[in-house]
């Protein structure tokens, strides 16, 4: 957990971070996460975001931080990741007393005490009933933006539901973990944004509304469970009375809508029209703003969080950093100094030569394993080590451009 405090300037007045593993050792997570037995299921235990949020405020209060300055917050949280609140929750978090840490007023609210997060794959089988019932995975990214996801919110509700459907009826609201996030500072329930509904494979990208046939696809009665979307810029009142006791918090400090970390990295680097950025991490991910946006069966189009009217493409490449790191390894010493010299010391286009590099299952594509063609497109078995590190970074960038068009 993260916070960063700026001016009206942009300038960083106060940065601080929460290491849930290393600061909060009582919940034993590994990354954050418990992976379950099944290595599909990955859960992040509730209370240990709650905690890391009461330990941040602490921090910063102890370090002489004014709150009373603050004038507006907001947040990201992680895309797709889901908090089930209990019947009459709503009440604890309304009239929360300022005496007591937030993890002790709401250890009792959550019907869920682990939550499904991005990393989670046990949802296939609702994957597939969701795409059946509206007649496909094409048609399924044409109302959604994508296709059945196994990480997305709808089919994680839908598993709670067929497996345990008393939860499911315990449960009074359901929270993306951005508008979980933006309940707590709100003291009552936020809203889901756009942005962020966007990653359900529920909400209706065009007419920014709840598909109904999606919705009953995963459970019943779950609309009124979701609440009303609300564009991702949308202020959603005053701060609670709670930290303006607790922490000194001014009573007119606006909490704005909380979104997911993908759109808020393309608001954060301030994409306009035809802008694309491309972020190079374990994963690769590649987002650009588009007016016209075509679904396809791979990649997400998502609303855009900075203008309602219209989207961004979002696509995502597993074989990222660690691939890359691979290929340095092996065919420069472990040195990136090396890995760049070799790259310059040869032409753009390789000569023909080209790479597919997929250490693990691919996203986008769909697909595995080392494959070298030459100038001839003949399958090769190795290349020479220049040739290996430039077909690797033309081969992953020229795929990046290529999807993205696909996508509009």
């Amino acid at each position: 957990l993260k916070v960063i405090a700026i001016d009206e300037q942009l300038r960083v007045i106060y940065e601080d971070n929460v290491h849930f593993d290393k600061d909060l050792p009582e919940f034993k997570t590994q990354g954050g996460v418990y992976i379950h037995s099944d290595r599909l299921t990955i859960t992040s235990p509730v209370l240990m975001w709650i905690k890391a949020l009461d330990m941040i405020l602490e921090k910063m209060k102890s370090s002489g931080f004014n709150f009373s300055q603050v004038r507006a917050l907001s947040g990201a949280g992680q895309q797709h990741g889901s908090v089930y609140w209990k019947n009459g929750s709503i009440q604890v978090l309304k009239n929360a007393s300022s005496k007591l840490p937030l993890h002790q007023l709401l250890k009792d609210c959550f019907s869920v005490s682990n939550s499904p997060i991005w990393m989670d794959s046990s949802t296939a089988s609702q994957c597939s009933t969701l795409e059946k019932a509206v007649g496909g995975a094409q048609h399924l990214a044409s109302i959604t933006g994508s296709r059945a996801y196994e990480r997305f919110t709808g089919n994680q509700i839908a598993k709670i539901y067929s497996q345990n459907p008393e939860i499911y009826v315990q449960t009074e609201r359901i929270s993306l973990v951005s508008s979980f996030a933006a309940s707590l500072f709100l003291g009552t329930y936020a809203a889901i944004d756009y942005s962020d509904g966007s990653g359900m494979n529920l909400l209706e990208i065009w007419e920014k509304v709840w598909s109904a046939s999606c919705l009953d696809a995963c459970a019943p009665g779950l609309e009124e469970k979701l609440g009303c979307p609300v564009p991702s810029h949308s202020v959603l009142g005053p701060i609670s009375p709670y930290y303006s006791q607790r922490y000194g918090f001014s009573p007119d400090c606006k909490v704005v809508a909380f979104t997911g970390d993908n759109p808020a990295s393309l608001a954060g680097m301030r994409l306009e029209e035809g802008d694309i950025a491309i972020s190079l991490g374990t994963s690769d991910t590649l987002f650009l703003w588009i007016q016209e946006p075509t679904p396809a069966l791979e990649g997400h189009i998502l609303c855009n969080p900075v203008d309602s009217q219209t989207y961004m493409a979002l696509l995502c490449f597993k074989n990222g950093s660690l691939m890359r790191e691979r290929i340095r390894d092996d065919c420069a010493s472990g040195s990136w100094d090396e890995f760049s010299k070799a790259l310059s010391s040869t032409f753009a286009g390789n000569n023909g030569n080209l790479g597919f590099y997929f250490d693990v299952m691919e996203i986008t594509p769909e697909a595995v394993g080392i494959h070298r063609f030459n100038r001839d497109n003949q399958k090769v078995s190795d290349f020479p080590k220049e040739v290996e590190i430039r077909a690797l970074i033309e081969g992953q960038f020229m795929a990046k451009r290529i999807h993205a068009e696909k996508l509009g």
